[in-house]
């Protein structure tokens, strides 16, 4: 069987800048990636999804984004820059390789491929981020809601759904994002629990948000011990998404009490003909192979701190959203938290 340094679990931004971190440290990280391309799970999102930061503030370490640093970088210019970066990566980046399953061998680890196949490491991280698992929710009726439910990871343009009457459940960036979207051509109703809540893209009428939270620190503060990610996050609105809702277009709901066959009932009592619900409300760690090793909690949670796990030494977590700051699980913050688990895991490896 062959055997590793660090096995790096995941080829996207996350297991990109581990590898990137792992190599300054000494070490040879070999990157597992499931699909065909190393760009995680960038290629399968939305059409127009388009970034809240700036070019200058969505590189990873050791490679700017290039172009005009103050434009908002879209989908597919992401994914031509993290392909870009893993072929300038000093690391060996091996595409169609999904772990099934990573268990504990001596001081070691043992990672099963769907394959079959096996390979030995040191060390490993598990960087397949925030957004591998789509969350949907148990909602009254929704299993049979007998029209159309798909996650927003399943989304991509707003054609398909034209005429048609939409109910978009959450009340994030995506959320809205995509309701915005999709008022053009459907008919559509933003659903949450909680109002939306604002936040300026260039508050105080100048630079933008990242700016003032790179100056203040805020963006890399690392949370208390006892801090939790709020419920909801604000938007990060340039004035359009805010003047949409205001207009109705789209409009904005509490959350429907339950669905029943093709209809939405609101809480009003009214029952309503509903043709789509699109369910934007977020992602779950995707690290059930991890589960013969026992270092998950509820719900496959992750137990660790600061992305070091707490169960198993050895093993290291990059890209978790909330992981150690509000930046973590982004282009512009994954690099901060890789380093700091290059170091952990490079001290590990020296005593072992």
């Amino acid at each position: 069987m062959e055997r590793v340094d660090v096995a790096v679990i995941g080829g996207g931004q996350s297991g990109l800048a581990a590898a990137h971190a792992l190599r300054e440290r000494g070490l040879t990280p070999v990157v597992l990636e499931a699909s065909a391309q190393a760009a995680g799970a960038w290629p399968h999102y939305y059409d127009s999804l388009t970034l809240f930061s700036p070019a200058r503030y969505s590189s990873l370490p050791g490679l700017p984004f290039g172009g005009n640093p103050d434009r908002y970088p879209r989908r597919d210019e992401v994914v031509d820059y993290l392909l870009r970066y893993a072929e300038r990566l000093d690391a060996e980046v091996r595409t169609g390789r999904r772990v099934e399953q990573v268990r504990a061998d001596g001081d070691g680890f043992r990672l099963t491929f769907a394959d079959g196949a096996e390979l030995g490491a040191r060390a490993v991280v598990a960087a397949t981020g925030g957004f591998g698992r789509p969350h949907r929710p148990t909602l009254p009726g929704l299993d049979s809601f007998s029209g159309t439910v798909l996650h927003v990871s399943e989304y991509r343009s707003p054609e398909a759904f034209a005429g048609r009457r939409v109910v978009v459940v959450g009340a994030g960036n995506s959320a809205v994002q995509v309701a915005t979207e999709l008022s053009g051509p459907a008919s559509v109703s933003l659903a949450s629990r909680h109002p939306v809540r604002w936040f300026p893209q260039r508050p105080l009428g100048g630079r933008d948000l990242h700016f003032w939270l790179k100056v203040t620190g805020w963006d890399i503060a690392p949370l208390g011990r006892f801090q939790r990610a709020p419920a909801t996050m604000a938007v990060i609105d340039d004035g359009r998404y805010r003047a949409a809702l205001a207009a109705g277009r789209p409009d904005r709901r509490p959350m429907f009490t339950r669905l029943d066959g093709p209809k939405a009932i609101w809480p009003d009592g009214t029952a309503e003909h509903v043709d789509a619900i699109v369910l934007a409300t977020g992602y779950r760690p995707d690290l059930a192979y991890l589960a013969p090793l026992g270092a998950l909690g509820d719900g496959g949670r992750p137990l660790h701190r600061d992305g070091a796990s707490t169960v198993r030494p050895g093993l290291a977590y990059v890209g978790l959203e909330w992981q150690r700051s509000l930046s973590s699980a982004s282009l512009r913050g994954v690099g901060r938290d890789a380093r700091r688990v290059a170091r952990r895991l490079a001290r590990h490896l020296e005593r072992t």
